[in-house]
């Protein structure tokens, strides 16, 4: 399968693709997309189309007007952004969020270092995992395994959520601090809240800027 590699010259001043799109909605193109390395959030004024696999290495994400849709995985450093829907025939990740305007859709599992958020639902082969939250339009299934978040699990309340429906082991776990909506097939594990520590700066210089001028104080009770 060719692969398109892009690289710093093939984006304008604003971080976009030279082309408006790769493939389209109705006709995918039959290729690879690797984007290189440190180049922030490479931005596509439609969308990205084809049957292979999109990566998007360390320090670059993906960030698209309309879809996201690979027939294979979708990887990215950064985050994964669409207008439209994500969806990938392997696994969905990214280094930090992953969000779209309508539905995410994976064959594998989702995980994203910070949050997932979906304009309508979330469904996954295999596990769904968030940093911190995950937030549906719609519900979230994963067929066969866990839904975890660190912070919030949050639906439409007219939704459900679904974890392991198909698996051999049972119910799933669905995992976070909060859970908002109706689990109608998984088990609720509730997590402790984390204390929130606050530092005192009493005793500490510090600089402050006054219509441009540095100032020091110090900090008394």
């Amino acid at each position: 399968m060719r692969i398109i590699k892009i690289t710093k010259s093939d984006l304008d001043k604003d971080n976009f693709y030279k082309k408006d799109e790769i493939g389209a909605y109705n006709s995918y193109e039959d290729v690879d997309v690797e984007i290189e390395e440190d180049l922030g959030w490479v931005r596509f004024k439609k969308g990205i189309y084809i049957n292979g696999s999109i990566v998007a290495k360390a320090g670059s994400g993906i960030k698209a007007g309309d879809g996201i849709k690979a027939g294979l995985g979708i990887k990215a450093g950064l985050g994964i952004k669409a207008g439209d829907g994500i969806e990938a025939g392997d696994g969905i990740e990214a280094g930090s969020g992953i969000e779209a305007g309508d539905g995410i859709k994976a064959g594998l599992g989702i995980k994203a270092g910070l949050g997932i958020e979906a304009g309508s639902g979330i469904e996954a082969g295999d596990g769904i995992k968030a940093g911190l939250g995950i937030k549906a339009g719609w519900g979230i299934v994963s067929l066969y395994s866990w839904i975890k978040a660190k912070l919030k699990i949050q639906i439409d309340a007219r939704c459900v959520i679904v974890a392991g429906i198909f698996s051999f082991n049972g119910k799933q776990d669905v995992e976070a601090q909060e859970i908002i909506g109706t689990v109608v097939y998984g088990n609720i594990k509730i997590l402790p809240k984390e204390e929130v520590k606050t530092e005192s700066l009493v005793g500490q210089e510090v600089e402050i800027n006054v219509d441009g001028k540095i100032y020091k104080a110090k900090i008394i009770k």
